[in-house]
């Protein structure tokens, strides 16, 4: 069993920046980690996953160019860095990882995620 403990969430500005973390419980390499947001009303989102392997990064058109994921193995912990923040970035931000493996093709979905964080919430102001 993994537990995730996501932080960093907080209220900005518009065009602000926030660094969220997620924390596990045990060894994070050799697996798919990712971080999702769900924003009121809409269905959850897959916006950055990585293979911790071999750091093998994906990003949703959405976030590109603006958000950064990296991983610290020796800590267990995975960063989201956000900037240029914008009110359509508000949403709560969840961590996922599978137990074992690289991701799959329905990643964004949720797809072979099996560990979930409790999320953050991050509210950007225009």
């Amino acid at each position: 069993q993994m537990q995730l403990v996501e932080s960093g969430g907080a209220s900005v500005q518009a065009a602000g920046t926030l660094r969220l973390s997620c924390a596990a419980s045990g060894d994070t390499s050799s697996r798919c980690m990712a971080w999702f947001r769900q924003a009121p009303g809409k269905e959850r989102e897959g916006i950055v996953s990585i293979y911790t392997r071999d750091g093998h990064t994906a990003y949703g058109d959405s976030v590109k160019g603006r958000f950064t994921l990296s991983q610290d193995n020796a800590k267990n912990t995975l960063y989201l860095q956000m900037n240029s923040l914008q009110p359509e970035d508000t949403a709560v931000y969840y961590c996922a990882t599978r137990v074992w493996g690289a991701c799959s093709a329905s990643w964004r979905a949720g797809g072979g995620m099996h560990y979930w964080g409790q999320g953050t919430q991050v509210t950007v102001s225009s």
